[in-house]
């Protein structure tokens, strides 16, 4: 709630003193997460997906110990991610399969919170997939669509769907969700950009299907990107604008950008921070004159002390993984979640 403070208080700072002019208290509060859990592999060898390493007997030693110990911990931290209660929808990437989705809400501290599960097996070399976790009594599902993506200039390339779904938050007003995980950046960042640049461009024409049938349309895109919010893919073929105080319907808006404290991104390599998981909606979400409102504070990265750990190579902090090279530490996730809060 001290987000939402925030974006009431210091609406004027973003948006000018009458951009947002029916802004009030909020009555209900509609939490979403995104996270990267990295990893989250079954313990069975899939012939047809490079998961060897993930096995009892492959080079990380990976066993059903070491997953459920995982799940408790995505559990903590999807949990604590979600505040005062339990997040209402969930967006999640590199996970391998449904079984993995499966023993997380049931055998978790989720079980009985009533966690529906979205996911589909991907043609991803690695077999790590996008998906959706919601709760049934919190967000109805009217919609959902996995977009394949095919590289027309590598037709031998793979990559993760972009997930789609549409459905009632809160019982209040229709909400677009299209959850990504793009190209990642092995093997360079200007070899791998094309890529991301194409499904930006593919993410684009969704979004722009969304609003011929309704300019208002509520759009939520997350995800990680391999991207930061000011790279071309985000900025140009995506369109995602940072001109807070001009937000109107039909336009796409990157809120995350720019933040500071503790920590400035989501992940860390050679002791720089990336902000690669990121939150973009729709203008009608902005300027206030719809049932749903967000703003650009209500955004945020989770950096709770248990989710970090100390960089004893680059200083500072890093996120709290689950191996560090092939030893098993038992962590998290090498990336941090991400929040946005919608109200009404």
């Amino acid at each position: 709630m001290i987000i939402l403070t925030l974006c009431f208080s210091s609406a004027a700072l973003f948006a000018g003193e009458n951009s947002f002019p029916s802004l009030k208290s909020p009555s209900g509060v509609f939490r979403i997460v995104f996270y990267n859990v990295e990893n989250l592999f079954d313990t069975v060898n899939e012939p047809d997906r490079n998961d060897d390493a993930f096995t009892p007997s492959g080079e990380r030693r990976w066993n059903s110990y070491r997953l459920d110990n995982k799940l408790n911990n995505l559990y903590k931290a999807l949990a604590a991610a979600g505040g005062w209660r339990l997040p209402s929808v969930i967006g999640l990437c590199e996970v391998e399969n449904k079984y993995v989705l499966e023993k997380l809400v049931n055998e978790t501290g989720f079980a009985g919170a009533g966690f529906e599960i979205i996911h589909r097996n991907s043609a991803d070399s690695r077999g790590i997939d996008v998906a959706v976790l919601y709760r049934s009594d919190d967000f109805v599902v009217l919609d959902t669509l996995f977009k394949v993506i095919r590289f027309p200039f590598d037709s031998l390339a793979t990559t993760r769907d972009i997930l789609y779904v549409k459905g009632i938050a809160g019982a209040k007003d229709t909400v677009h969700f299209f959850v990504n995980h793009w190209t990642s950046r092995w093997g360079g960042q200007a070899a791998t950009e094309p890529y991301r640049n194409y499904t930006a461009s593919v993410l684009r024409s969704l979004a722009d299907s969304v609003f011929r049938i309704n300019p208002r349309a509520s759009i939520i895109i997350m995800g990680d990107f391999n991207d930061e919010p000011e790279d071309i893919s985000l900025r140009l073929y995506l369109g995602a604008r940072f001109d807070y105080d001009q937000s109107v319907p039909g336009k796409l808006y990157n809120l995350s950008h720019s933040k500071k404290g503790k920590v400035s991104g989501t992940l860390k390599f050679q002791g720089e921070w990336f902000l690669f998981d990121q939150f973009i909606v729709s203008g009608s979400l902005m300027d206030g004159r719809g049932g749903l409102k967000t703003c650009p504070l209500s955004a945020k990265i989770f950096s709770a002390d248990f989710l970090l750990t100390t960089d004893n190579i680059w200083f500072g902090y890093k996120p709290f993984r689950t191996y560090e090279g092939f030893r098993h530490t038992g962590g998290f996730s090498d990336h941090l979640p991400v929040i946005l809060d919608l109200w009404w």
